[in-house]
Formats: structure tokens, sequence, C-alpha cells
């Protein structure tokens, strides 16, 4: 007869559950929300919580219960004052009806001009203008050459996304002009080559934006500014995001955007206190958005806010510290198996140490944030369409093979 199991023994890792929640609205407690579609899933599904389990929160609820959200109008008028010319270049955006379209509408209708600038053959985060094998065939050099609408058009022709079927670069030019400005489209990938067109500029990069600003300042760029800042303070008394100001934010309606929460650390060590007093579990609580993984298929790489996680509580700072299990299996302990080769593995990680760098054992590992890969996890398992579970418990990740 085959043995069971020990009634102690585990046979399941981490677990990942998306946790249905009421809508939320604008005003909601959201802490108290949160913590009771924790507990009520926990009571229905029949599941118990456990110390260092994570509790998940979207981004968007927490924006959408902090009423954080302004109109292109808001846009318009801070791009006005802080620009302050009737030219601006706008450079590098990325390719989004939902991220960055509204976004450049309110832009366009702060001025009387923009030099649109998109990077290619691609933009930061993936979505392709062209394909690269195309811009070998014409031999055009993406790091050097600068390429008119024109040029652009009689090399590579229209170029439709493959998901969303979109001729970006028509799509923006028409945004523009819609917004009562004239638009001249150029491509280019070196920053300094909007200073032929004009000096103030908006950057609208999202991780290498510092970089941009900083050649362009060195360049002699009269006025740099970065969507971060834009709406960074209230504009007659729309929502705002002092660090992030526009990067991270959403299309809500036609004429609104639903901006990256602001100050949630609060609402984590909220959630977090509220959890320890009704169970007595100390229980891991962050917010996230986009998650930082790369499609394979469209070679578009998630991350468009600016970073995964805006706020998190201790328990989560930090990075895996692991050791390959295949590694020891195939090279310390090749000649072992069954119960002596599981003992010696377990006896491994239980003595592994507290910084693996360098160790040969914990090659292969993912040495990235805490905060990046279980944000990664629970927006693959939270979607961005109808689940309706804006919440994810996360389970067992902190266990090891010894547990």
């Amino acid at each position: 007869m085959e043995k069971r199991p020990e009634a102690h023994e585990r046979r399941v890792g981490t677990v990942s559950r998306g946790i249905r929640c009421p809508i939320i609205r604008k005003g909601d407690d959201l802490a108290q929300i949160v913590t009771q579609s924790v507990l009520e899933a926990a009571e229905i599904e029949g599941f118990a919580l456990h110390d260092r389990d994570v509790v998940a929160i979207t981004e968007s609820i927490v924006a959408r219960a902090q009423g954080n959200y302004a109109t292109v109008e808001d846009i318009a008028k801070d791009v006005r004052a802080k620009v302050a010319s009737d030219t601006v270049g706008v450079i590098f955006p990325i390719l989004s009806r939902n991220r960055f379209a509204i976004c450049l509408r309110g832009i366009a209708m702060g001025v009387k001009k923009v030099v649109l600038m998109l990077s290619y053959p691609s933009d930061e985060v993936g979505n392709e203008l062209v394909c690269i094998d195309k811009l070998d065939e014409a031999g055009v050099n993406p790091y050097s050459d600068v390429l008119t609408l024109e040029r652009y058009r009689e090399l590579f022709g229209e170029n439709k996304h493959e998901f969303t079927g979109v001729d970006y670069v028509a799509y923006y030019g028409d945004i523009i002009r819609e917004a009562g400005a004239e638009v001249e489209i150029i491509f280019a990938n070196r920053p300094q080559a909007i200073l032929a067109y004009t000096d103030h500029v908006i950057i609208c990069d999202i991780h290498t934006r510092k970089r941009t600003k900083r050649i362009l300042n060195a360049a002699g760029a009269k006025v740099v500014l970065g969507l971060d800042d834009i709406l960074n303070k209230s504009v007659d008394g729309s929502g705002y995001n002092e660090q992030y100001g526009l990067l991270g934010s959403n299309k809500s309606t036609e004429d609104t955007i639903k901006l990256f929460p602001h100050n949630p650390r609060e609402l984590v060590l909220q959630i977090q206190k509220n959890l320890l007093e009704r169970t007595g579990r100390l229980i891991e609580v962050m917010v996230y958005g986009d998650g930082a993984f790369k499609d394979p298929q469209g070679k578009i790489w998630e991350l468009a806010d600016p970073v995964v996680s805006p706020a998190y509580t201790d328990g989560l700072i930090g990075t895996p510290n692991e050791i390959k299990l295949k590694y020891l299996a195939d090279n310390d302990f090749k000649n072992l198996s069954g119960e002596e080769l599981r003992e010696a593995i377990a006896e491994s990680i239980r003595h592994k140490g507290d910084n693996l760098v360098g160790n040969m054992a914990s090659r292969g590992t993912t040495p990235r944030k805490i905060t990046d890969l279980i944000g990664s996890l629970c927006d693959l398992t939270s979607g961005s369409g109808d689940k309706g579970t804006p919440v994810v418990l996360v389970q067992g990740y902190f266990d090891n093979f010894t547990n």
C-alpha cells in the first residue's frame, strides 16, 4: 500500500488567491473594506490566515477611494504655466490609449504647437512602431538617424499595433490637432535631437526619465519637464501625485484621468493593524500596479507604472535569499537519491546563511525586489478586466522546501 504523507506534511507551496470586494467609490473606508473582504473570503472558502501572508491591493482602487482624479483642463493649465512657451517638444511617450493619449490631449491644449518625438523601432515598454528587421533592410540606424514623418511613411508606411490595431503615429497626431494645436512628428532616440526644433521640452519616458532630463539640461534646454513634474501639486482642487505627477495615471473618462495613488503608506499600515487585531497574525500588506514582465509575442514589457509597488509594510523590504535546488541536486548531492537526498537539501537550506550573493548554489535565482516579484504575481492574478478581484492574498511565498 502506498504510504500516506504524515498529517503535518505540506504538499502545497505558494498560493495566490484573488479576493472579491465591493465596487470602490471615492471616500470609502478602504482599510475596513479590504480587511473585511479578506476575512470573509477566508471564512467562506475555508482557509486559514498565517503570519507572513501577503495582502496586496491594486493601486486603482486606492486612487479611486482617494478621489485622485484630474481633468484634461487641469493638465493644460499646469502645462501652460510650467512650459511658458507656445511650442513644446513632447518626447519618448509610450504608445497607449489608456496610459498616454489623454495626457497628450491635455498637454496639447496648453500650447500652440507640439513637436512629437517618438522613439523607434519601439517605445520604452516595447510597443512596436516598426519591425526592427525593416530598419535593417532600409539601412536606418536608430541610434543616430532622425526621421521626419514623411521619411518614416516613405520607408515603412502604416504600422498598426499588433494587439490594438491602432496606428499610433496617426492617432497621436490627430489628438494634438483636435486639441487645437499644430503638430510636427519626428522619430529619434537621442534626447538632444529635439533641440533642433524647440528648447522647451516635456519628457515622457518613465524608467529612464532622470537620464533624459540630465542630457537635455546639459545640452542647454531652457525648460525640461517630466510627466512627474505635471500635476505634482493640485491645480484648482484637482487630484495630484507629489512624487510621480502624471506617471502611473490611467484614463478614467474621455476628459478625466485617475492618477497614481498618493501617500498609500498609511493605508497598508492600517490594514496590517486591522488584520493583526482581528486574527492575531502579522500579515504583510502592499499596494501594487503593473507587474514587471515581458510578453514573448508582442515584446511588451508590462511595467508602465513608475514602480510596481508604491507602498508596502516593512516585512516586504529586500530581495529573496534562496538556494537553487536543482544546483544542489545536480552538483553537491548528485550521488544521493530518495529520502537521503531530500534531507541533505533540507539541511543545506536550514544552514544557508543570510546573504547568498556570490554563492554558486544561489546562481539562477531571481535577485529582484520582493515587492516587484509579488506585485507581478498579483497583477497576473487580478488581471486588468472583469475578474472583480482587486485584492490578492498570497500565502506561502516565504516558505521553502523545509517548511
